[in-house]
């Protein structure tokens, strides 16, 4: 028996807005998220800048809160185009067949990027497979039949996204699906957001919450990483005319900086502080590099993705960019990365290596 569905709420021009917000939803979700994966693996020809310092900060926040929000409204138009899916026959021809492929493919990859994503930010993981590689690989199949799907459907989508609803009753229907939105941002975008922090009740970290008042994603007994100034050498290698092998002592003896930089992670959150260590363009010139040298910086951390990361030139080269030793005025506590931690500008906070021994040229 075929299902009936008779709610007055469901309409032409209903689904069209829908599908139009969801798109602009889509898309601010797909650039946002090919930025912040092109600034954690850069191609060797692409120099990413350091300033703006809060770009990352702002994008990462809009890919992940804006993430949040489109929960009700992908929720909404599945609801409001769900009969299609119970359209007899089912398959009415070879061209219709691959309609209804693609547009499995966008519910499915839709359904499966927000879900996954929501679990990713709560440090949920059940599945086997890794979360990068899949999220970055779907993001392309959902957009791609995102970009089918409305091509296929332009003439429907053009006569109702912008013509006025018709009746009171679905005008509400939108005005409430919009609002849902709207509040589910709204008690999300204070872990960005510092002035709204109270009301960030659904955000997945509490900025105020952590170490010194500032949240960390891995503390340093998840890394295993233990030890203290006594027996701690940050050395400067490579590409260079003159090593460095430096005590914790003896970093404390060079001149030091302060600069605020936010802390901005791939989960949406992030925080401002004041960081205070040694430069890194002053400790590069101290060994003596050339002007165009790739830095990469290893953690004490000896296993883990993030264990080391790469400093291109727009980055060591910025007076922002600190060997930093202390947070907010304090010494660095340990899950902060005491003794020595990388802070720069316009960097995710995953690329903001934690336990620095090592700064290699090349």
């Amino acid at each position: 028996m075929i299902p009936r569905f008779t709610s007055k709420l469901r309409s032409e021009q209903v689904a069209a807005k829908l599908g139009l917000w969801l798109g602009v939803s889509f898309t601010v979700a797909f650039a946002t998220g090919l930025f912040s994966h092109f600034l954690q693996h850069p191609p060797a020809w692409l120099l990413w800048p350091s300033r703006p310092v809060n770009l990352y900060r702002v994008t990462q926040g809009l890919h992940v809160i804006g993430g949040i929000a489109t929960v009700p409204l992908l929720l909404a138009k599945l609801w409001a185009v769900y009969p299609k899916l119970w359209q007899w026959p089912p398959l009415r021809s070879p061209g219709h067949a691959l309609e209804r492929g693609f547009v499995l493919l966008l519910v499915g990859g839709a359904l499966f990027q927000l879900v996954t994503g929501l679990l990713n930010i709560a440090y949920i993981y059940p599945w086997p497979f890794g979360f990068l590689q899949a999220h970055y690989w779907t993001a392309y199949i959902v957009y791609g039949a995102l970009i089918i799907h409305v091509a296929n459907e332009w003439a429907k989508i053009r006569k109702g996204a912008w013509s006025r609803v018709e009746g009171a009753e679905r005008r509400r229907f939108l005005r409430t699906v919009a609002a849902a939105c709207g509040l589910t941002a709204l008690v999300t975008v204070g872990e960005t957001l510092t002035p709204l922090e109270r009301l960030a009740v659904l955000a997945p970290r509490d900025p105020r919450i952590g170490p010194q008042g500032v949240p960390v994603n891995r503390s340093a007994a998840a890394a295993g990483v233990t030890g203290g100034p006594a027996d701690y050498r940050l050395l400067v290698t490579g590409a260079v005319r003159t090593p460095l092998s430096l005590g914790y002592a003896d970093l404390l003896r060079l001149p030091q900086h302060t600069v605020r930089l936010p802390i901005a992670c791939v989960e949406g959150w992030s925080v401002t502080c004041e960081w205070t260590g040694v430069r890194l363009r002053d400790l590069l010139a101290l060994a003596g590099t050339g002007p165009d040298v790739l830095v990469t910086l290893e953690s004490l951390e000896r296993v883990g993705y993030y264990r080391s990361s790469e400093v291109r030139r727009p980055h060591w080269n910025d007076p922002l960019t600190l060997l930093a030793l202390k947070i907010n005025g304090r010494t660095l506590d340990a899950d902060h990365g005491y003794p020595v931690r990388l802070i720069a500008p316009n960097r995710p906070g995953v690329q903001q290596t934690k336990w620095v021994r090592e700064v290699r040229v090349s």
